[in-house]
């Protein structure tokens, strides 16, 4: 059997299908061939895992055309696959399974194209509109649909071993591997600035981190947080606070580093997840994202958010301009939140 998985578009997403992707790989066995569709920014995430058999790389708006639908679909059409599961809910999505020629087409039937589905799930609503569902759930439905039996909401990712090099470059470089702690910030987001804590409160939390002398703090970073990592890297000016401006900013490296962390400190973006997937604690500063779509289902992970009257408003930018929800989340109260995940070791959630 030939199983296509079209993935989702951002980070986070993709780790949080992690479970759906073991689901089906444990349930068709190596007797299925699975495939992912996917975006080729993301198919990083996956690197050092083993839950898909061959990938499908497409870029719609590219200049590539090796990567455009076209091409794409003429790929997926010489492949044959018998089933195609549709993880984010675009009708492009399903209209490329569809013209695939796989017999089941399986996922949400959101933005009219529940036509074009042989199987069609409907997406839980609470007072006439979505139900503030994590996407973990949301996609495991999928697969249940497909017959797979209960599965661990655990995410789950691996590394390649030459990332693992290159992070105990990092390590060295830097003198991290003097630190009995590593304490990982993850300051930026793809989808605008409304998710950001201010600059300063890195520096002045990194500051107070650091005064456990065991204690060391990374500011990781892609190249659109280039210039915020080095800014607190320089106003902190302390041996023990580094940043990885300097460094590879490849996503391969950024889970390597986070995998030998202690904890991170992180926005409510995509590598927030790469905590929980590898078994580190996380405190997530959250502002204007209803928490309950992104949530990990991991005891180790700690979500900090400031109730305000407009708020978990989900827009990029504050309208308001006061950006309340998170200029209102102190210094002190992650400092605390901190400490608690660090002197608490708990079980890790089974896969």
């Amino acid at each position: 059997m030939k199983i296509g998985i079209l993935l989702p578009n951002w980070i986070g997403d993709v780790v949080m299908a992690t479970p759906t992707l073991r689901a089906i790989r444990r349930h068709f066995g190596s007797d299925a061939e699975v495939a992912g569709i996917l975006r080729p920014y993301v198919g990083r995430v996956l690197d050092g895992t083993s839950w898909l058999d061959r990938t499908f790389l497409f870029e719609r708006k590219s200049a590539d055309p090796a990567l455009r639908s076209a091409a794409l679909l003429r790929q997926l059409r010489q492949w044959q696959p018998d089933a195609m599961v549709l993880l984010p809910n675009s009708f492009w999505g399903a209209a490329l399974a569809w013209l695939s020629g796989a017999r089941q087409r399986i996922g949400y039937a959101r933005n009219g194209r529940g036509f074009l589905l042989t199987t069609g799930l409907t997406p839980p609503r609470e007072n006439g509109t979505w139900k503030p569902t994590s996407a973990i759930d949301y996609y495991l439905e999928l697969a249940y649909a497909m017959g797979c039996p209960t599965e661990s909401p655990k995410l789950e990712l691996g590394t390649l071993s030459r990332d693992e090099v290159l992070a105990d470059e990092v390590w060295r470089r830097l003198k991290l591997d003097e630190a009995e702690h590593v304490i990982v910030f993850n300051t930026g987001s793809a989808v605008g600035g409304a998710r950001s804590w201010l600059t300063r409160r890195y520096v002045d939390l990194a500051l107070q981190l650091v005064k456990e002398p065991s204690t060391a703090v990374l500011v990781i970073c892609g190249p659109g947080e280039r210039a915020t990592a080095e800014e607190i890297e320089g106003l902190a000016n302390h041996p023990r606070i580094k940043s990885m401006a300097d460094q590879d900013l490849s996503l391969g490296v950024a889970k390597a580093c986070v995998r030998r962390s202690s904890l991170m400190v992180t926005t409510d973006s995509g590598p927030r997840h790469f905590a929980p997937a590898f078994d580190v604690p996380s405190i997530t500063l959250s502002g204007p994202i209803d928490p309950r779509w992104s949530a990990s289902h991991d005891v180790r992970s700690t979500v900090i958010q400031h109730p305000v009257d407009c708020g978990p408003c989900g827009k990029t930018t504050c309208p308001f301009a006061h950006h309340a929800c998170m200029t209102q989340i102190t210094v002190e109260q992650v400092a605390a939140a901190v400490t608690r995940q660090l002197s608490q070791v708990p079980a890790p959630i089974p896969l």
